[in-house]
């Protein structure tokens, strides 16, 4: 309020912009402190806002594992060929049970699939995908599209470097599990072997870094969604709809003030006991006379427990909309 004030009184802009660099200062020391509270997991922090582009980072020196983060940039490279007429929203796409792979936020098409094969459009799979999170949706959509290349290759062509995606969710959850081609995961196993299967696993994914971002490759991808140059001005509406109304409350979201709104897309690595391989959050947030930020959270290897996690992402809401009030 006082900065509000001060600049209102027309001092100088040197004066306004050295007290906003002051609060930059403040809002970085105050995501670092959050990030240490993660250790000896890392906690990746971006906070950006998209119209200066001025940008806080922690722990920006890797890539970090996406999980379901990644159903956003691959519902947006399939609006990408809805928009250039290569697909459209009602062609059918045919599932059988077989194609049933474990995950989502709430019952959806996964669920469906049980009773029998079902002949689902793209507007369907998209929206399972992204507001519900549904793994066998997102792999469908990944089948259609050709790959996970095919979405790399997109998100490269418009100037999002960095951010890869190489399979689907069923083909990801193998090399996490750490099985073999052809292996089956044991019904009997033991927690011991879950624990050595996944240590191994998710070694071997963050060293192949599979299906991995950067946080800047994140903070790219917002941006240019919101400014509307990933696809179309209808298909921009609807994705950020889509991550608008995605049903998972917590992480950033949960830090918000009333008045705020988030379009975002979480993403959540298998886990056992208090360790979690991957609990992720990005978004753009609104504050209520329209700002905006884009926050990127994206914790790797973290010895706690989903509730304690949950509470440092709805810490740095919280963080960033003050900074915005």
């Amino acid at each position: 309020m006082i900065k509000q004030l001060l600049c209102g009184l027309s001092l100088s802009l040197a004066t306004c912009t050295a007290l906003a660099a002051t609060s930059a200062v403040d809002l970085r020391t105050s995501l670092e402190q959050v990030a240490k509270k993660a250790r000896p997991g890392t906690l990746g922090i971006l906070v950006m806002d998209p119209v200066t582009g001025d940008t806080i980072k922690v722990n920006d020196d890797r890539s970090y594992l996406m999980m379901s983060v990644f159903k956003a940039p691959v519902a947006a490279a399939v609006l990408d060929q809805i928009d250039a007429g290569k697909l459209s929203f009602d062609k059918k796409v045919h599932l059988t049970p077989a194609d049933v792979v474990p995950g989502s936020a709430v019952p959806s098409v996964g669920v469906r699939l049980k009773s029998g094969s079902l002949d689902l459009t793209i507007d369907e799979l998209l929206h399972a995908a992204v507001t519900q999170s549904d793994n066998t949706a997102v792999d469908a959509l990944i089948r259609v599209l050709g790959g996970g290349k095919v979405v790399t290759a997109y998100l490269e062509g418009k100037g999002v470097h960095g951010m890869r995606i190489d399979m689907g969710e069923r083909d990801l959850g193998r090399v996490l599990d750490d099985l073999k081609p052809g292996e089956q995961y044991p019904d009997d196993i033991s927690e011991a072997e879950q624990d050595r299967r996944l240590t191994k696993g998710f070694a071997a994914v963050v060293a192949g870094k599979l299906n991995s971002t950067t946080l800047d490759a994140a903070g790219a991808f917002l941006r240019r969604l919101q400014a509307g140059d990933m696809v179309s001005p209808t298909s921009t509406k609807r994705l950020l709809d889509m991550m608008t109304a995605q049903v998972i409350p917590n992480r950033i979201r949960a830090g918000l003030p009333a008045g705020f709104q988030i379009a975002d897309k979480t993403g959540t690595g298998p886990s056992t006991r208090d360790h979690l391989t991957a609990w992720n959050d990005i978004g753009i947030v609104t504050a209520p006379d329209g700002r905006k930020k884009i926050v990127v959270l994206l914790l790797s290897d973290a010895k706690m427990s989903s509730k304690q996690a949950d509470a440092l992402f709805a810490e740095v809401g919280g963080l960033v909309a003050a900074t915005m009030q």
